[in-house]
């Protein structure tokens, strides 16, 4: 294969935009050279993964050519990482990972977000052209499906993966590999379920073993789930998504020891992964182990530095940990960089949470009291947003332990109202309400917040299924308002303006009103499957198919920025 022709294959390289990322100045001259040498036009350099952000984020690249090690900030798979997170990047993309080491560790790292291809240092220009026209063919397949997967249209996305199978038998893998990620962040676990059988007739991939592990946990299937994972360890001990799962499936069984075993196996294997090591630190706190939850807080600290999925959870974590050691001082240390780092309402009451608990847990009663009573005020502010519902269940346990009685009941009532039909978390609402010795008040608490949350909800579907449609839309203003985590509210509401726009003609106000609450919907609970439905029917609403949609979603994502880690909601 010569390396002369800038159109080899068929391939126009030129008129492709070009991202090179390196932090040595040589290297991006070297790279410019080979691409312009194939003709390409539209070259940007970034020399820092900071750098590389802004540019991603202003442009849609066709390729991508990033060094692993990029000196201080960022290495090349926390942008990798974040291009993913964030949808920077579309499924045609191509992303060359260049790298200087053959490293189990960095090539491990990429576990979860992989490129496209590796290549290692020195490059020639052979090579280069010889990996770009290989992955690029492969990913042509996927130029259709890029539209969609920008406009979260997430079922047209696995339709038109569909269509392509037949075309492409060659490359029918990927195509079923991303059919099925599609199908799972529509909300589809049992469509993308028959997917990963079908594949796994032919051979038993891993990745589709994994998924299906996945979807067999998501339906309460522990026991299944674990075999699956287990099964996927014992053919490649280096699958590490398959013991981050195992880890998990053992949580929801209650089986704290064995998961932290697990936690502990993988963080050796690949210790560079925020989530990995804060799910351990959470774990061995659990189960009082603080040295290893030290450890894993202070690694999940340093490497979350400049990672998109920084937590602030790892140094909560941390200062309960100090707590424990009788170092309250180091804790509020901790605690106040957590508020000066990430800043925000729900960080702030988080931060105090944990101050009233490190403060409990080390005896100073008096301390504890003061943070109790400070908490309370801050949930009497008017203006303040209600925590998410994680936070709320720890800051009514702390409460109730510090003497408060009412802020704790009232946010419990909060809770209930906002996931008035979610059996297993209500469990747990209960089971605070006992361990404060309020249980037969408990019962009686729960049973009037659900029967409000119902009444509000069944109050907008009557005005709608009476045709009532302006009435209905305005019923669920304020019920939104009054609940602005109640799924059911949320997705009611927005198929109600759907109904409105089909009934009355297209209105862009109502149909971006619609777009923010999904966007809302999908901030706090991602890939339900109503969210895909009801957005494929305002794309096909738009007076431009989809094309309006994702314009709005896009303008929502611009205005509001990428939803944060630590405001997702991960509730059962």
């Amino acid at each position: 294969m010569s390396s002369s022709h800038s159109a080899e294959g068929g391939i126009d390289w030129g008129e492709k935009r070009y991202l090179i990322i390196d932090d040595f100045v040589g290297i991006r001259q070297l790279l410019r050279e080979s691409l312009r040498n194939l003709g390409a036009k539209h070259i940007d350099q970034a020399s820092s993964g900071g750098e590389a952000m802004v540019l991603l984020s202003k442009t849609r690249y066709d390729v991508v050519l990033c060094d692993y090690n990029l000196g201080d900030g960022k290495n090349g798979q926390q942008v990798l990482e974040e291009a993913r997170m964030r949808n920077l990047i579309l499924p045609s993309s191509v992303w060359l990972m260049v790298s200087a080491e053959k490293s189990v560790e960095s090539v491990m790292g990429a576990a979860e977000h992989q490129p496209d291809a590796y290549i290692i240092k020195p490059i020639t220009e052979g090579v280069l052209l010889t990996r770009l026209n290989r992955v690029w063919v492969k990913k042509q397949i996927f130029s259709e499906i890029d539209q969609a997967f920008a406009d979260k249209d997430y079922l047209r996305a696995a339709k038109l993966c569909e269509a392509q199978i037949a075309h492409n038998p060659l490359h029918a893998i990927d195509l079923q590999r991303m059919k099925a990620t599609l199908l799972l962040k529509s909300g589809d676990p049992e469509q993308a379920g028959q997917v990963y059988e079908q594949v796994l007739q032919d051979r038993e991939y891993n990745w589709a073993r994994c998924g299906l592990g996945k979807i067999r946990m998501a339906n309460g299937d522990l026991e299944a789930a674990r075999m699956m994972f287990q099964a996927v360890i014992t053919d490649n001990r280096f699958y590490i998504d398959a013991f981050d799962q195992l880890a998990e499936s053992f949580q929801q069984q209650g089986k704290t020891e064995e998961a932290f075993d697990v936690l502990q196996k993988a963080a050796k294997l690949s210790p560079n992964s925020v989530p990995r090591q804060r799910a351990l630190g959470q774990t061995a706190l659990k189960l009082g182990n603080i040295p290893v939850a030290e450890k894993a807080f202070r690694k999940c600290i340093e490497i979350g530095e400049f990672s998109v999925r920084k937590t602030v959870d790892a140094y909560l974590g941390l200062a309960r940990v100090c707590g424990q050691k009788n170092d309250t001082k180091e804790a509020i240390r901790l605690l106040n960089a957590a508020v000066h780092q990430f800043g925000g309402d729900q960080v702030t009451l988080r931060a105090k949470i944990t101050e009233g608990l490190v403060y409990h847990e080390s005896g100073d009663f008096r301390r504890a009291r003061k943070s109790g009573d400070e908490l309370e005020a801050m949930l009497a502010d008017e203006g303040r947003q209600r925590p998410d519902t994680e936070t709320c269940l720890d800051m009514a346990t702390l409460l109730f332990a510090v003497g408060v009685k009412d802020a704790p009941v009232n946010l419990l009532c909060y809770v209930t109202r906002n996931n008035h039909d979610n059996a297993p978390l209500l469990d747990d609402v209960q089971k605070i309400f006992d361990r404060a010795r309020m249980g037969e008040e408990g019962i009686e608490l729960i049973k009037n917040a659900r029967q409000e949350a119902a009444e509000m909800m069944n109050k907008g579907v009557l005005l709608w299924k009476t045709g009532k449609l302006a009435q209905a839309v305005e019923w669920m203003r304020v019920a939104r308002k009054a609940l602005p985590h109640n799924m059911r509210i949320l997705f009611n509401s927005a198929q109600i303006l759907i109904s409105h726009l089909q009934n009355n003609g297209y209105e862009r106000g109502l149909a971006d009103e619609a777009i923010g609450v999904l966007m809302h919907v999908d901030a706090i609970a991602p890939g339900q499957q109503r969210f895909a439905q009801l957005m494929e029917q305002l794309a096909l609403l738009a007076p431009v198919s989809g094309v309006v949609a994702a314009a709005a979603a896009s303008e929502y994502e611009a205005e509001n920025g990428p939803v944060p880690e630590s405001t997702r909601w991960t509730g059962n």
